[in-house]
This record gives structure tokens, sequence and C-alpha cells, in this order.
């Protein structure tokens, strides 16, 4: 299990590698890779720039990881969340799960990443020409996260 917060691009070919690596029991992999697009409410994004609370992020990312290894049994996960400015098709965040089953990998990348949109303290700027403006949790994210506190949603993978 591992969280990297970093100013450079990952590869995400090797990423996935290093990820189920020396683990035969690996049955599933599953990635998710956010990208930046270059539009948004109808304006056209020059660039975004993010920053962290440094520690606490990292305190934050670990603890939802615990969560979900162990609502779903995952085997490894490798967050990795880029910070500083980023411009349109860059790589913002990888989030990849190994688990025994499909299931449980789709499951625990899919509330990892819901609580990274929702939960983590990341804040986003994003750069129009415009102007910029700090970017807010959207209500779509948070009602997707608030699903994963119904506890029926635990080992249904």
């Amino acid at each position: 299990m591992s969280v990297l917060i970093q100013e450079d691009d990952f590869d995400l070919a090797s990423e996935l590698t290093a990820l189920r690596s020396g683990n035969s029991k690996v049955g599933a992999m599953v990635s998710f890779v956010g990208l930046v697009r270059d539009f948004s409410h109808n304006e056209t994004i020059e660039s975004i720039y993010l920053e962290y609370y440094p520690g606490m992020t990292e305190k934050a990312l670990n603890k939802i990881i615990a969560e979900a290894t162990e609502r779903w049994s995952l085997i490894n996960v490798r967050v990795i969340h880029r910070i500083g400015q980023l411009f349109a098709n860059d790589q913002i965040v990888l989030v990849a799960t190994t688990a025994l089953h499909r299931g449980e990998a789709f499951a625990g990348c899919e509330f990892i990443i819901d609580y990274l949109k929702t939960a983590a303290p990341f804040w986003k700027k994003e750069q129009t020409r415009e102007g910029s403006q700090w970017l807010e949790t959207r209500d779509t994210d948070v009602k997707r996260m608030e699903h994963w506190h119904n506890d029926t949603v635990r080992k249904s993978a």
C-alpha cells in the first residue's frame, strides 16, 4: 500500500507492473487515471493548480486505503496524486487496486477515488482567460460518496 504526492508525472505501465509484481495471488487489477480537461462550466481552462497539506493529506489517504482494504480485502493499493500547475491532458491522479477477484478490485478503486474527490485535503484552482478561481466539491461528487456510508455496500463485490 502506498501513497505518493508529487509534481512529476507518472508512468502508468510502470506503476501497474510494480503494483502486481511478486504476488501470484493477484487475480484482478483495476486502475483509474484522472486527467485535466480543457473545459469546465462552459469555459476553456488554461491550466489548473493543485495544493495540498503535507503530512495531513498522506495520513488521510492512508486512512481511506485502510478502510477500503478492510471492506474489500484488497491485496495492494497505489495512489499517486500530482500537485502544482497542470495543463490539458496531464495526468492528475492514479488509483490502482489489486485483489483476488475483479469485483473487490473495482469496488475498492471506486471507493478510494470517490473519497479523493470529496474529502481528501487537496485544493484546486482553475485558470481561465477570465481569471482564476478555487474550486469547491461538486454536489454530484458528494452524492456519490454518500452511498459508501451505507453498510450494505460492504463486501458486495
